[in-house]
């Protein structure tokens, strides 16, 4: 049983005023199944790269295992090659035997290594993946986000795996995968990192008894500090009155005033002066109690949707309907109803057409997306007219440009955009910079936020959940629940899809 230690840990990029880390300090066990939480942009991956010697930092690092990273870099030129060939530059050193094992354990046939890489699906690929990593002895493995783009079954089958081993950092964003197969927690907190034994429900009810605590230890100083700011204020007002009837004393004048009397009104005011003093610095006591207070609170604030009512109740109707590229079919025989405030969502294997089957209804709405072209539909398909549609892409790389520019393109309202993003725990520092530099789960959140400002009366999100932190996903499942909106979703995020659909139609 080894340790990793991490002492004093300071790391900012390059041109950059902020701290990403300042003066961290953890330990944890080289046998843990370790899940790595914490909201998008809070360096879930940096730390993961600082762990590797990727950056250089201050403080130190100390660990008697060596690291390995999932995802691998594979080069743009290697995608054609024999997965074996890609595994040979990746790992020079690897065990066939190992890596085979390994793959029979994720249900995998060892001829995938001698298919070219770029003809392996997302999930095939992080399979291959996973079993070189895990074809390693005396590695500590660093997991980053493996899930994404994945369907609900391979996604099972990974969670299946990852339970059987030990001695690695899980980077997820999905609860169910996470609550599975991790037993303890390393959060990236918004002050400081925490870590703890458990899964992410354990911590997330520990979490929210210590907010609520804060909150009403924050409550109650408050009141303290408003009690002894009056009696301070009270006890001043009176020496200070007392202080001046000693001022121009005359014992002829005032008879009935002895100087016993005035010598207890001025110790009085003595009294009174200092219990002003320590009123005063427990009052500052107070307040530096209270700085400490909420600076980790956790509570995602509301969002809003405006969704519309049409006059038809139902929305679309699909009765035996194919559809196909250039000829090649890829969905035959499917019918779905969708009516108003029914959120209806595909799940299949990758691959199976869920996307095309969005795409359809997008053309018939007349709004066809690139990457549509060739699409061919026969069957019935059919859209209420005048149907208003608020899409959500699965994919983000055509995000490049200012913000102002997108908001441009978008006619979505500037102030309310960049609120909704504020509320997603968006940065006002990403405001100014380029779509491009920022991060996948930044991305996907400028897309919901768009989405959520045009109002419609059918939302068609494809996999939006795709690198959106557990927190983020929170407020977009309790929005959708206040709301109620009518939705037609790809989603493969098992949490989401039992809260948020009301239906559920295997592709």
């Amino acid at each position: 049983m080894a340790k990793i230690s991490v002492s004093g840990l300071t790391f900012c990029y390059d041109g950059s005023y902020d701290d990403v880390f300042c003066d961290v300090s953890f330990m944890i066990d080289t046998n843990w199944k370790l899940g790595l939480i914490g909201r998008n942009g809070k360096g879930k991956t940096t730390l993961l790269k600082l762990l590797l010697g990727q950056y250089s930092y201050r403080g130190s690092i100390s660990s008697s295992v060596l690291f390995d990273y999932f995802p691998f870099r594979i080069r743009e030129e290697e995608m054609e090659r024999d997965t074996i060939e890609v595994i040979e530059r990746v790992q020079p050193e690897y065990e066939l035997w190992r890596i085979c094992r390994e793959l029979d354990l994720l249900q995998m046939e060892a001829d995938i290594l001698y298919r070219p890489y770029q003809t392996l699906s997302h999930g095939e690929r992080t399979k291959v993946m996973l079993a070189v990593l895990f074809s390693r002895e005396n590695y500590f493995l660093l997991i980053d986000e493996p899930t994404n783009h994945l369907d609900m079954g391979t996604r099972k089958l990974l969670c299946d795996y990852l339970k059987s081993k030990k001695g690695f950092i899980l980077v997820s964003h999905d609860k169910w995968l996470l609550d599975s197969c991790i037993d303890h927690v390393l959060a990236l907190e918004r002050n400081q990192i925490e870590v703890e034994k458990g899964n992410f429900s354990s911590w997330w009810e520990n979490k929210k008894r210590r907010d609520q605590f804060e909150i009403s230890e924050n409550e109650k100083l408050k009141q303290e500090i408003k009690k002894m700011e009056e009696s301070a204020r009270k006890a001043s007002a009176w020496a200070d009155k007392a202080e001046q009837t000693k001022i121009g004393f005359d014992p002829v004048k005032e008879h009935d005033r002895s100087m016993g009397t005035r010598a207890y009104i001025g110790e009085k005011a003595r009294r009174m002066q200092q219990r002003r003093k320590n009123l005063e610095r427990r009052q500052q006591t107070a307040v530096r109690e209270k700085e400490h207070l909420l600076k980790n609170l956790e509570q995602p604030a509301q969002l809003r949707l405006t969704p519309l009512t049409h006059h038809k109740e139902t929305y679309i109707r699909v009765k035996d309907a194919a559809v196909s590229y250039d000829g090649y079919q890829v969905i035959e025989n499917f019918s779905m109803e969708l009516k108003q405030g029914d959120r209806i969502l595909l799940q299949g294997k990758n691959g199976c057409g869920k996307s095309s089957i969005l795409k359809m209804i997008l053309q018939d709405a007349g709004m066809a997306l690139s990457g549509s072209e060739g699409l061919e539909v026969s069957g019935l398909h059919e859209l209420a007219a005048g149907l208003k549609i608020s899409y959500i892409n699965q994919d983000t790389s055509f995000l490049q440009g200012s913000l102002d520019a997108y908001i441009e393109r978008e006619s979505i309202d500037s102030s309310l955009f960049r609120a909704v993003l504020r509320k997603l725990d968006f940065e006002r520092i990403q405001f100014e910079k380029r779509m491009e530099e920022y991060s996948e789960g930044q991305k996907k959140k400028v897309l919901i936020a768009s989405s959520l400002l045009k109002p419609a009366h059918l939302y068609i999100w494809d996999e939006p959940m795709n690198y959106i932190d557990i927190f983020s996903r929170m407020q977009i499942e309790n929005l959708i629940l206040e709301y109620e909106p009518t939705m037609l979703l790809v989603e493969h995020d098992k949490d989401f899809a039992d809260r948020c659909a009301t239906q559920v139609i295997t592709v």
